[in-house]
């Protein structure tokens, strides 16, 4: 038994709780963004916080088989239990889902977030199409937040295989 099986998480919704969450919570301004977080840093830390500026902020999470599929079979680093866990430990963090998809077209949906949230590494053109499609249906506003200089996790994890510490 894994200590995360003894921890209750109130944060982590399966998708179905998070859509009733969602419904429940109409009249306030929901925030959605989304990401691996997979070895948690400033750089996220930084932009979550910008992002519940604008409401109460739910992270729909990459699940480990989604991150896969991103990022290659050596990732993640950290498993998805451990990640929730971590994200659910922030204050400007509403809400957590877990999805194991490659992209969240059918989850933005269902969800229907009045605003998306993406770093500013993206921008409206290299945003998933079916994405942006789906965000314009519902008539959720699109915004980006600066990005942290200098951090990302694959820069750590390079950093960590050279060697390189600060």
């Amino acid at each position: 038994m894994s200590f995360l099986d003894l921890i209750h998480n109130p944060k982590l919704f399966s998708f179905e709780e998070a859509i009733a969450q969602r419904r429940q919570h109409c009249d306030r301004t929901i925030v959605l963004t989304n990401g691996c977080f997979d070895l948690l840093h400033a750089g996220h830390v930084f932009s979550l916080q910008q992002a519940a500026q604008w409401g109460e902020l739910w992270v729909a999470l990459n699940g480990d088989d989604s991150v896969r599929l991103l990022k290659g079979t050596s990732r993640p680093i950290i498993g998805e239990q451990n990640r929730a866990y971590l994200l659910a430990a922030l204050e400007c963090v509403y809400g957590i889902f877990i999805f194991q998809t490659p992209h969240l077209a059918s989850i933005l949906e269902c969800f229907s977030p009045d605003i998306y949230v993406k770093s500013a590494d993206y921008t409206l053109a290299t945003l998933h199409n079916e994405e942006r499609l789906v965000l314009e249906k519902i008539g959720a506003t699109i915004k980006f937040v600066p990005l942290f200089p200098g951090l990302s996790t694959s820069i750590i994890i390079r950093k960590i295989l050279q060697g390189i510490f600060p």
